[in-house]
């Protein structure tokens, strides 16, 4: 695996990211593959299959968010052949709904990625809580 793929799936993380803290779900959704995976069952939310589940809960997200942010850091990348890989980061977010709720968790990504004609996306990504979820009032 070169320095280049690791910042590539890096960067695919962080476009996650950005793309829910700015409300633009499309954004967000292109940083996963076609059939991937979003299970954040273990932080009290569901589990997505697919790009249209994952983009349907994303868009719920961005209308019913005031405001959001999720810091992602501590990524560890290992390859598993020249098309796949895995690794974990931790991820901070915080945000307020619109209903005026509050929600904050503090959780490892355990992720899967592949790579594609676009680049390298993610292909699960498995949430569990590294301290106990805030999660009261946050319903998407």
């Amino acid at each position: 695996m070169s320095s280049q793929d690791v910042l590539d799936i890096v960067r695919a993380t962080h476009t996650y990211a950005l793309g829910l803290d700015t409300f633009e779900p499309a954004v967000a959704l292109s940083a996963f593959a076609e059939d991937a995976v979003w299970d954040a069952t273990a932080v009290g939310l569901a589990r997505y299959e697919g790009l249209e589940e994952i983009r349907e809960f994303f868009e719920n997200d961005a209308r019913s968010i005031a405001r959001q942010f999720h810091i992602l850091t501590n990524h560890v990348v290992d390859l598993v052949d020249a098309d796949h890989a895995q690794g974990t980061n931790y991820v901070f977010s915080e945000g307020e709904t619109v209903a005026g709720a509050t929600f904050k968790a503090i959780a490892l990504n355990e992720d899967t990625y592949v790579r594609t004609d676009q680049g390298w996306r993610i292909a699960s990504r498995v949430i569990s809580p590294l301290t106990t979820p805030e999660m009261e009032g946050f319903a998407v």
